[in-house]
């Protein structure tokens, strides 16, 4: 199964937060199809710029947290974009809306806990 990590997935896996759901941390655990969105590091370094979000690390090192557990960073492309354009408003953040989008474009199901994201044609582990 190929999935994508929602930007909480991936941090509560990396802080070993008891909020993450068994499956989630299950498919996470296996390490293998496993994608994550530029769109999310995007999004959490804003929150840092912010003062809405600190690590216990530095940034930086989220680049090998990722290579560890084996992840792809996603690039947005052009298609994901235009898959965007169109896309319901079922969810109105736009992060999760590119997600969406990604997931949809590359068939990938989304390991999140926001169950806003069944509302969109795609797959979703959490629990």
């Amino acid at each position: 199964m190929k999935s994508l990590l929602d930007t909480h997935a991936f941090l509560w896996y990396l802080l070993g937060d008891p909020n993450l759901g068994s499956k989630a941390k299950e498919a996470i655990d296996t390490k293998t199809g496993l994608y994550f969105s530029i769109a999310s590091l995007w999004e959490i370094s804003i929150k840092i710029n912010l003062g809405k979000l600190q690590l216990n690390r530095p940034f930086e090192d989220l680049r090998q947290e990722l290579q560890y557990i084996n992840v792809q960073l996603l690039p947005i492309t052009f298609e994901d974009t235009q898959l965007y354009t169109n896309l319901p408003l079922h969810h109105r953040d736009p992060f999760d809306r590119i997600l969406v989008a990604q997931a949809m474009n590359h068939s990938l199901v989304l390991i999140s806990r926001d169950a806003a994201f069944d509302a969109y044609s795609i797959g979703r582990v959490w629990s």
